[in-house]
């Protein structure tokens, strides 16, 4: 593979797609493990944890949310990164949603042209055109999707985002996706987990930040994922968006 926008993006040949369909039909959600050729798979890691300028996003309770690009991030002290932690996680104390997490804007990076070169370019063209549409459809079952928003994160040590259920008032949002591109070995006492939440707030399904798994599932259904513990040596890295109808 090549350092620049030219990403060979391969999903895994082996997958079984009418038995994963079978399983996300069943439980409106599912991870896909091993979805990605490993080359792929691996590139896009590489990527993420050494070719992008991540600026950050946050929320704290009814302020709305924020982001900022790199430049402004890297111009905010240590102190400065950990008070907006504790802000965003008082105001969820207090029963108020919030969240605080690496990001690169993939969309608006692509419309913008932030960087003309950046793999992440590409990657989000391969997103919206096929095998990914495909996959997505045939899975879900949902064949009116035709696109798909893309954003990539990193949630380090102390990031987090609180419970939602990812309906929005302008995108027609049907099946959003996780696409994890961590390390390998990440361990469930660091947290980051997809959670899953019943009618009386218990998790129903927790996914781990598996390396090259695909996470999938039905818009809209309550979800978050955990705190990343102050102790955990990487962050959680991957490509999250939804695939939208017209």
């Amino acid at each position: 593979m090549n350092s620049d926008q030219n990403i060979d993006f391969r999903l895994n040949p082996d997958l079984d797609l009418p038995a994963l369909a079978r399983q996300f039909r069943a439980a409106g959600r599912i991870q896909i493990r091993d979805a990605l050729d490993i080359g792929t798979a691996e590139f896009l890691r590489s990527v993420l944890q050494n070719r992008t300028n991540w600026g950050l996003a946050w929320q704290i309770g009814a302020e709305g949310p924020r982001a900022i690009r790199y430049a402004e991030t890297q111009a905010l002290s240590d102190a400065e990164k950990l008070a907006l932690c504790q802000k965003a996680g008082e105001a969820v104390g207090k029963g108020e949603y919030g969240f605080v997490y690496e990001q690169y804007a993939m969309l608006t990076a692509y419309l913008e042209q932030w960087d003309p070169t950046h793999p992440l370019n590409r990657l989000l063209e391969h997103l919206n055109d096929q095998p990914f549409l495909g996959l997505v459809r045939q899975i879900s079952g949902v064949q009116s999707v035709i696109k798909a928003e893309a954003q990539a994160t990193c949630f380090a040590p102390g990031h987090f985002l609180t419970e939602h259920d990812d309906l929005h008032s302008r995108d027609p949002r049907r099946v959003a996706y996780v696409l994890n591109l961590t390390i390998p070995d990440w361990k469930s006492e660091w947290g980051g987990y997809l959670n899953f939440f019943d009618e009386h707030g218990n998790i129903e399904a927790g996914f781990r930040p598996m390396f090259n798994s695909l996470n999938m599932f039905l818009v809209p259904q309550r979800h978050s994922v955990s705190h990343v513990v102050p102790f955990a040596p990487v962050g959680r890295y991957a490509i999250t968006g939804w695939a939208m109808d017209p």
